[in-house]
């Protein structure tokens, strides 16, 4: 559990980002889903929802996901489920419950770059770039390698393209976390390979991605990148597998969705 000392309400990002940066222990809420799993004494909770960020819209270039828009929200939006064969929707629709996804944001998600994470390795298959107050815009590759800065993430973009993307992950239960998830995508001959709950957060295998673009994907060379990514991503022990484990599922999951994906039209 966690405890707060004090709430706001600011009425703007710049309100919101200069009571952050007062105190270290004053922290940005999301729907709290995941901070109440943890224990942290919070100075100045700053909650939100006046900023109007909880929206999903495109324009000619980009899918714009605000930052407060919900999990439900993306399971739900026609726009999401339009574009990437469904890939965001898919990636978060067996996580608990319709009343937990209903509370848990986007942005939340991202910013804080959950290991456990199933929208992120998704995302990162995709042309994502994210938006932040004060870091500014770039891709979210560039932003799960940054070191932790206070900032607000305002706005998750999605590049509109003919992109398809497979999601898949492995759970000892429908409520668990992932024992280990990954996502793939195609765009012509290039793939893109992410992997997460590693349980370190999501990462794109770069080597295995290049391999299979290189190449026609048939059984041997599908197998070979799937072996690939297992070896060049690094793995960690926990309570829902081993290192070895953990590398032996890399390889059948993304050998499935790369399967997958290659038969999309």
């Amino acid at each position: 559990m966690f405890t707060m000392t004090n709430l706001v309400q600011p009425d703007t990002v710049e309100e919101a980002y200069k009571i952050l940066t007062e105190k270290k222990t004053n922290t940005i809420l999301g729907g709290c889903a995941f901070l109440r799993m943890g224990s942290k004494r919070i100075g100045t909770g700053i909650e939100l929802s006046n900023l109007n960020l909880n929206y999903i819209k495109e324009d000619d270039e980009y899918i714009e996901i605000g930052a407060y828009a919900t999990y439900r929200d993306l399971e739900t939006n026609p726009i999401l489920n339009k574009y990437f064969s469904g890939v965001i929707p898919e990636s978060i629709r067996d996580i608990i419950g319709v009343q937990f996804r209903s509370i848990v944001t986007a942005g939340a998600s991202v910013y804080s770059k959950y290991g456990f994470s199933d929208l992120i390795p998704a995302l990162l298959t995709l042309d994502c770039e994210v938006e932040l107050f004060k870091g500014g815009r770039m891709t979210l590759e560039t932003f799960m390698k940054k070191p932790y800065e206070k900032d607000i993430l305002t706005i998750i973009y999605l590049r509109k393209n003919a992109k398809k993307a497979v999601y898949k992950h492995l759970r000892n239960s429908a409520s668990d976390y992932s024992i280990l998830n990954a996502a793939v995508s195609k765009s012509g001959n290039k793939f893109v390979i992410a992997v997460g709950a590693r349980p370190a957060f999501a990462e794109i295998a770069k080597k295995a991605s290049e391999y299979l673009s290189s190449v026609t994907p048939d059984e041997d060379t599908i197998e070979k990148a799937a072996a690939m990514a297992s070896e060049e991503l690094g793995f960690g022990d926990n309570m829902r597998g081993s290192v070895e484990y953990r590398k032996a599922v890399c390889s059948v999951l993304v050998k499935r969705a790369v399967k997958e994906v290659a038969e999309c039209r």
